[in-house]
């Protein structure tokens, strides 16, 4: 049966086939990867070999990039004048803008500025990705729903670094051409979601104010402690790999394509495994696993074991799935919205501070910041232990020694 054309939006349960919901945030998070991923890729490259960036000035370039997710909480007051899902076309596209005129802008301020759009993009997207996920998904499948938004982004995430890899050094591409090829496949998959896709209605209506409640506090806490842990991965990881082990554009993609196919095929049955075990073990694995990621890089002195320790530290991330749907299960439906920005902000208070801070202890110990960063996962451990087996409104929290109650029998 064919979709109203109607211009009320639609409930999300009324959609099906390729035009549903979940098909929309999964192409959705495939439009965001193609520039983001390609960014991502040459981002350090860019910054060591045509601004000659050291760990000072990338610090500076990755903690204005965090600014814009300091801010996401303002999200709810654009979404006063647009709703949910204008705002996730309108930030893709500037994403893709702020990727495409990078190459064009070859000085520290320039790079400065392109990061600035691009993030604005990219931070008020995620927030808005977050809140219909959680809005849209039954609980019951939604972290199998989430694994498989995370698979195709990992797909479009192969594609950009796939053909990074095999054509930089074929056609000796520059990098303002593959900034502007990417930010443009970007604005062409949005402007093909707006053509195809009908818009769709958000679940409960949410509160257009900011909100912040003492019985999400554990949420908030797992927040913050997932922003600092992610600086430990996106900015000085990827740079050891450049500044100590001189990977090379391709090799940085290559690094990036396993990272990919490593997504594309774990991310849904994490998804599941997840569904099946709980958030609470989920997330005691990941910290546990990041203790040892981060100690391990410290001491590291060869360049393929530390590709190795990069590859399973990036698998690590499809395991915030169970942060999110623990707050789906603890949340009133209406805060959804609201506290996807604020999480934001929490998650980018320590993203803020993090890069600059960490790039002049960088300067003196790279080990340092490492060493740090297990000792951060070892908090993010003790967090997750207070997490419920069976987390619902009223049930937020277990007290730490508690023992916890066995899992029913199926």
């Amino acid at each position: 049966m064919p979709i109203s054309t109607s211009t009320d939006p639609l409930p999300p349960r009324a959609a099906t086939g390729w035009r549903s919901p979940l098909m929309l945030l999964m192409i959705m998070a495939a439009a965001m990867q193609l520039s983001f991923a390609a960014w991502w890729n040459l981002m350090n490259n860019f910054a060591v070999h045509e601004l000659a960036f050291t760990g000072r000035e990338i610090g500076i370039q990755q903690s204005i990039r965090e600014i814009p997710g300091f801010l996401a909480f303002t999200a709810i007051y654009v979404l006063l004048v647009m709703r949910e899902q204008t705002l996730a076309y309108v930030s893709l596209a500037l994403l893709g803008v702020g990727v495409a005129a990078t190459g064009y802008f070859p000085t520290a301020w320039g790079f400065y500025l392109t990061t600035l759009v691009m993030s604005v993009g990219f931070h008020y997207y995620e927030t808005m990705n977050q809140s219909l996920s959680l809005q849209w998904l039954p609980k019951e499948k939604a972290a199998a729903g989430m694994g498989k938004i995370i698979a195709v982004g990992a797909f479009a995430q192969l594609v950009a670094y796939g053909l990074i890899f095999v054509a930089w050094k074929t056609f000796e591409l520059s990098f303002s051409t593959v900034f502007l090829f990417a930010g443009l496949l970007t604005l062409c998959v949005v402007g093909f979601l707006i053509i195809a896709f009908p818009q769709f209605r958000e679940g409960v209506p949410q509160r257009k104010s900011l909100v912040l409640r003492k019985r999400y506090w554990l949420y908030y806490a797992l927040t913050f402690m997932g922003g600092a842990r992610r600086q430990i991965f996106t900015v000085f990881a990827g740079f050891l790999m450049v500044e100590r082990f001189g990977y090379d554009v391709h090799e940085v993609a290559g690094l990036f394509l396993i990272n990919g196919v490593f997504s594309m095929i774990l991310a849904p049955k994490i998804g599941s495994w997840i569904g099946r075990v709980g958030e609470r073990t989920a997330l005691t694995v990941e910290y546990i696993g990041l203790i040892g990621v981060f100690a391990t890089y410290a001491f590291v002195t060869n360049a393929t074991l530390a590709g190795a320790l990069y590859v399973i530290d990036h698998a690590f991330f499809a395991i915030a799935i169970a942060m999110k749907t623990y707050f789906q299960k603890i949340a009133d439906p209406a805060d959804i919205a609201p506290t996807a920005g604020v999480a934001f902000t929490i998650n980018h208070i320590a993203a803020v501070v993090i890069p600059v801070v960490f790039g002049l202890v960088w300067l003196v110990s790279p080990a340092a910041v490492f060493l740090i960063g297990a000792g951060m996962a070892f908090v993010s451990l003790v967090l997750a232990r207070m997490v419920p087996r069976d987390p619902s409104d009223g049930h937020e929290v277990e007290p730490l020694f508690s023992r916890a109650a066995p899992a029913p029998a199926e």
